[in-house]
């Protein structure tokens, strides 16, 4: 694939990018995302429910699910490949509501997520599982923010540039691996 097929974004996402993004685009993130996995989704809706605030603003921002390795010396992150996004899926749609944007993952998501999607106009975007040393080239900086005690858990800031990724769920609830798929039939 050439560059030019490759859509540049950054974060935080407006509207306006979220419109423009198709399933099955390939794109590069530049701009902070977050890290965090079941874990800290559990204690952010709980913190929600209880009429707490949360420990980051999600508003228009990106939560990759990961849990990177530790980094070796002169590294600013260890290994840092998605894991499954299905097990984010029961506190999806309360982030969503809070004004989350995007998610970087693997894997499906249930309806009830791509509802949602669609409901507060955000985009779901799948990271190659395996491909975790590249993509940790992209992240040039991270700090921890919350849940620290949660170990490769935590919520984390990483700045990244040229993170790659595919949209796999658009805002129009259009699914990359159905559409992909459909079209691979055809053939």
């Amino acid at each position: 694939m050439s560059d030019k097929n490759i859509k540049y974004i950054t974060t935080p996402l407006t509207e306006e990018t979220i419109r423009g993004l198709k399933a099955g685009d390939s794109v590069r993130i530049t701009g902070p995302i977050y890290t965090a996995r079941d874990a800290a989704h559990k204690r952010m809706t709980e913190a929600l429910a209880r009429g707490e605030g949360l420990p980051i603003d999600i508003k228009g921002n990106v939560i990759y699910y990961v849990g990177p390795s530790p980094e070796k010396p002169g590294q600013v992150v260890g290994s840092a490949g998605p894991t499954t996004s299905g097990r984010m899926d029961q506190y999806t749609p309360t982030l969503l509501e809070q004004g989350m944007k995007g998610m970087i993952g693997k894997g499906s998501r249930s309806q009830a997520v791509i509802d949602s999607i669609v409901k507060n106009c955000a985009v779901y975007f799948v990271a190659v599982g395996g491909a975790a040393a590249v993509i940790s080239k992209s992240i040039k900086a991270q700090e921890l923010l919350a849940y620290g005690d949660l170990g490769p858990e935590a919520i984390r800031r990483y700045d990244v540039v040229d993170f790659p990724a595919i949209v796999c769920i658009d805002c129009e609830g259009n699914d990359f691996y159905k559409v992909g798929l459909a079209a691979y039939n055809k053939e």
